[in-house]
């Protein structure tokens, strides 16, 4: 955390189409070179709020300020300092990757010397040197989201929104890019995050906000979500049936499986609770054992009454 001005500070956000209310006074603040991630079902106004704070779209009421400038009154200054990867791949498919970067470059208004060596570095960083030469319509899209992330980058913006970045990739391109976010915030980039992924939030954000129905109903760091609902809980299998049924009179808020031989028994992931689980059972009767915490999916169901859901392309109601 830093000391000085935060990267985006919100207070009162709306925003409205007709009798629609998309967002309903969302307060918001991220310091600088944090982890920002916005959890939040369809329509729940994710996508809209990085849509304000990137000056895509006209708020409706709220004090909004990114990077230190208005939105409404230094739009200019925003831009400068931010970089945006939307949901969809900004890239041009027939250029080139060389020539999809030096396209961004040039738009930064870099100079010919340095827009050449950010190009240069940007391919690097992002494993993309050998395929720098070939039309981006032949990249994967593991490689193509890459690209995307680094076109963004390429002007060094100190702020980026992410929009559902890493939507539709494999695991293994996932976390290439949750690596390439936490470089950034290494080095004092700040995030806003907005992502399908409950596990992406869990990874890399420093604080969560959970929006739904245009509202901020919960937020906090992922262990601090955690805490706030029940979930945990200690799984225990065993060898028999007696074992099982002598247990589960033990333990009468606990949820037997027969056909499993296993009884769930809900923790709260503390010493104490798992010895209180522990203390009566047959070691001979055991067959095996796991704990498990709340998870935020866990989070999400208990604060919003539904499960998480992949984002639509369009939040807005036509």
């Amino acid at each position: 955390m830093t000391a000085t001005n935060p990267a985006i500070e919100v207070a009162g956000l709306t925003k409205s189409y007709g009798d629609h209310a998309v967002l309903d006074g969302v307060d918001l603040t991220v310091p600088e070179g944090t982890v920002y991630a916005l959890l939040g079902p369809n329509g729940a106004g994710k996508t809209t709020i990085v849509n304000i704070l990137s000056t895509l779209l006209a708020p409706g009421d709220g004090e909004i300020r990114v990077a230190g400038f208005d939105v409404r009154r230094e739009p200019a200054g925003v831009r400068a300092a931010i970089g945006v990867t939307g949901q969809f791949s900004a890239i041009d498919e027939l250029l080139t990757g060389r020539e999809n970067l030096r396209l961004m470059a040039d738009l930064a208004h870099l100079d010919r010397a340095a827009a050449t060596t950010a190009v240069t570095v940007m391919l690097e960083r992002f494993d993309l040197t050998d395929a720098a030469d070939r039309r981006a319509q032949t990249y994967s899209g593991g490689m193509k989201r890459r690209l995307d992330l680094a076109m963004t980058l390429i002007a060094r913006p100190r702020l980026i929104f992410l929009d559902e970045p890493t939507s539709g990739l494999d695991p293994r391109s996932r976390r290439d890019l949750w690596a390439i976010v936490r470089e950034q915030v290494a080095d004092g980039v700040t995030v806003l995050l907005t992502t399908q992924y409950l596990e992406e939030a869990d990874q890399l954000a420093d604080r969560i906000g959970v929006l739904d129905k245009g509202r901020l109903v919960a937020e906090g760091t992922a262990a601090e979500l955690k805490r706030r609902v029940p979930g945990g809980h200690v799984s225990v299998q065993f060898t028999d049936a007696a074992g099982l049924a002598a247990a589960a009179a033990a333990h009468p808020e606990a949820t037997a499986d027969a056909e499993a031989l296993t009884l769930q028994v809900p923790a709260d992931g503390s010493l104490a609770g798992l010895r209180r689980v522990l203390d009566g059972l047959d070691d001979d009767g055991v067959a095996g054992l796991t704990v498990e915490s709340a998870d935020l999916d866990d989070v999400f169901l208990a604060l919003t009454g539904h499960a998480a859901e992949a984002p639509t392309a369009q939040e807005i109601p036509a």
